[in-house]
């Protein structure tokens, strides 16, 4: 009835949903009456997992929607940005701005726990209610609350590493879902120190600024929700990757260095045109983050970018977008014969 009226929830997430029941089988059938009852009574009513390791099976179109995405988002995007574990009981500096391992982790977990309408509905999450706050994991420190104090989640984070995150989280494929108080700056070690209450009146109204227009983007930028996504570049600490449709394609780069690079993008591959403009529709960087438009030239299919030390950021080339009135009728006009279509009667 919850998702029926008056109540009109949007779905159910359902907690260690793998685990139900005393064997597979009963799991299965069970996940099965549950959806065909949940879609009579609300068929665009989401049902939603939560799940480690293999999803597949549930994700067949009979069972689950989709899941809490830990294997192809929050770890991996964790591991490369903070080389911490995302109950910062571990840090593998190994895995610190390792953009192979970054990739090889993502796309296999991809490959084996999704199908495509479930991948791009994944609740893509950095921080939760079960683990430390992503802020908290950007200052290295191994432990918990109760052993390092609660004052420490918050000792030497670095906000141009949450920024980051935040920006991958809005690019990659899936549905951003922020835990409250991560767009204000909330830090906390993990449960329970993670279910602080919202930092009223002490909110970074900045970082808040820069997720609202995250998410005007998001909501703009048409392949940012359904494109297909291509790895672009992977050097080191150094990743961008691109998302694309028909329509336009928008390119990320990420560096995880301390230092800046030049490097040339082969944007191509995305569909982008040989000689055209990408425009950055945001960047940023460690002294904070900038969104006003800036136009980049690409030529014989190379975006030549001087890309700035921990800096993230999205460019795009829209087929459409870049086009004026009078080029657009140009390039779409409908041709007709010498009789007119549309006699005057």
């Amino acid at each position: 009835k919850w998702v029926s009226p008056p109540f009109n929830a949007d779905g159910w997430r359902l907690d260690v949903a793998a685990d139900l029941g005393h064997s597979p089988a009963f799991n299965h059938e069970f996940w099965r009456r549950f959806r065909k009852a949940v879609k009579e009574a609300n068929p665009e009513a989401i049902i939603l997992a939560e799940q480690y390791g293999e999803s597949k099976p549930w994700l067949l179109g009979d069972q689950w929607d989709t899941v809490m995405n830990y294997d192809a988002f929050m770890e991996p995007v964790t591991y490369f940005l903070t080389g911490m574990e995302k109950h910062s009981d571990e840090y593998h500096p190994e895995l610190e701005g390792n953009g192979d391992q970054f990739w090889r982790s993502l796309l296999s977990e991809i490959e084996k726990n999704f199908t495509v309408p479930s991948l791009y509905t994944a609740m893509n999450e950095l921080s939760n209610h079960d683990h430390s706050r992503f802020l908290t994991r950007t200052n290295h420190l191994v432990g918990r609350s109760a052993e390092l104090t609660p004052q420490a989640a918050s000792r030497g984070v670095r906000m141009d590493i949450l920024r980051q995150a935040v920006l991958m989280q809005f690019t990659l494929p899936g549905a951003p879902t922020i835990y409250y108080g991560d767009e204000a700056g909330l830090c906390g070690f993990t449960d329970p120190d993670n279910r602080r209450t919202y930092p009223w009146g002490k909110e970074d109204h900045e970082l808040i600024a820069y997720h609202k227009e995250l998410i005007r983007i998001h909501k703009e930028v048409a392949e940012l929700m359904n494109g297909s996504l291509r790895i672009v570049h992977s050097e080191g600490a150094l990743i961008a990757y691109g998302r694309f449709t028909r329509a336009g394609a928008s390119l990320i780069v990420i560096n995880r260095n301390s230092y800046a690079l030049t490097r040339d993008m082969f944007v191509k591959m995305l569909g982008v045109p040989t000689e055209c403009i990408m425009r950055r529709l945001i960047i940023s960087t460690k002294d904070g983050y900038r969104s006003e438009p800036v136009k980049e030239q690409v030529s014989d299919g190379l975006l030549t970018l001087q890309i700035p030390a921990m800096s993230a950021q999205i460019l795009r080339y829209s087929s459409v977008d870049h086009l004026t009135a009078e080029e657009f009728w140009k390039k779409n006009q409908i041709h007709f014969g010498e009789e007119n279509p549309f006699p005057e009667r």
